[in-house]
Parts: structure tokens; sequence; C-alpha cells
């Protein structure tokens, strides 16, 4: 016999393309407008994220020094 055995990775790469092509005919079944709508609010909520996560961060200054005079 010449079988694959399943979930090899032609297999799995036909189900990707697949998952492809679902997403697109979905995107013109939705609208453009509808899936644009929806890749500004994705942006919009990772920008969030990453402008919390930047502004979380403290401020790395120099150490305080202390300065001691020679006796």
């Amino acid at each position: 016999m010449n079988c694959r055995r399943c979930g090899s990775k032609p297999a799995l790469g036909l189900w990707m393309l697949i998952a492809v092509a679902d997403v697109a005919l979905l995107a013109a079944a939705a609208g453009p407008l509808l899936v644009l709508l929806v890749v500004i609010g994705v942006a919009a909520v990772t920008a969030g994220v990453v402008g919390l996560r930047v502004m979380s961060k403290r401020a790395t200054g120099p150490a305080d020094v202390v300065v001691r005079r020679r006796a």
C-alpha cells in the first residue's frame, strides 16, 4: 500500500490553502467595508496594547552617584 498517514505535511498544506480560501470567500460575502472596519478595529486594539506596554515601562536613568571629597 502506498498511503500517507493522516496529518502529514501535504495534507496540512492543503488545509491551510482551504482556510485562506474560506477567509477570502467570507471577505467577499461580507463586503469590503465590513472587512475594512474589522481590520481597523484590530489595528486600533493592537496599537492600544503596544502603547500601554510602552508607557508602563519604567524610565531607567543613571544610578545616584555619591561624590566624596578627598581628605
